[in-house]
């Protein structure tokens, strides 16, 4: 007689339970001990289960967060006009950063030329990470020039937005001069901010914002979570 695997059978009922609605798009799940003890099992076979669900596209798993219920991934337009907040909250997602290091020192070669600065002439970086519903998205790197936006650490500091820290600024509008867009795979770094296996697939962007008057505000770096966004390119947005 085939008996079913306990695996299996586990990976069967947190599947049903999914589509029944007790778990819904984005919810975690409990954790692999409290599932071994609601199913009389040990961890091993629970990751097994879990690995089932995984492989099918039921649920991801994010490192040292745990097991989700799988989403539709966030549509993210890239045009001309890129803002974090509205394109989130456009899609029903409520938006998050967090800045995670903002510093200020000399530019380096690549950044001199992005930002049309003189070489070693001063930029604030500042790396963080963006969320959306509580889950990080992307990780991101920002540069800007220093010395025309001396203020700009403390304004991003206290309105947690690019845009708004601009505008304190005094620059109120700004626009997508260029973007390139590149398949690669998550470093050590950016595996440990995003909650995914170093290796992992990503989405990179490299794209440079200019003011009204066509001088480079700043370089944007951003790794994306592969199956978490889609990259909309909207070149009059």
């Amino acid at each position: 007689m085939t008996t079913t695997p306990l695996w299996s059978s586990i990976a069967s009922t947190l599947r049903d339970e999914i589509s029944a609605g007790l778990y819904r798009p984005g919810d975690r799940l409990p954790t692999e001990s409290a599932l071994a003890r609601r199913f009389g099992v040990n961890r091993h076979t629970v990751r097994h289960a879990l690995s089932g669900l995984v492989k099918d596209g039921t649920i991801t798993t994010r490192r040292g967060a745990g097991a989700f219920v799988s989403r539709a991934p966030t549509d993210y337009p890239l045009g001309r006009r890129v803002r974090f907040h509205q394109n989130l909250a456009a899609a029903g997602r409520l938006p998050e950063k967090r800045f995670l290091h903002i510093e200020t020192r000399a530019a380096d070669s690549d950044e001199a030329e992005a930002l049309s600065l003189a070489q070693n002439a001063p930029v604030h970086r500042v790396e963080g990470v963006s969320f959306a519903d509580g889950l990080p998205i992307a990780h991101f790197i920002s540069t800007f020039p220093a010395a025309r936006l001396p203020d700009l650490p403390a304004h991003l500091q206290a309105t947690g937005s690019v845009t708004q820290a601009l505008a304190a600024c005094g620059i109120t509008d700004y626009t997508r001069a260029s973007t390139r867009l590149s398949a690669r795979r998550a470093t050590a770094l950016q595996a440990r901010h995003l909650m995914l296996r170093e290796g992992d697939p990503i989405l990179f962007s490299f794209g440079i914002n200019i003011d009204p008057a066509g001088q480079p505000v700043e370089l944007g770096q951003t790794a994306f979570i592969g199956d978490h966004v889609t990259l909309s390119i909207l070149p009059e947005a």
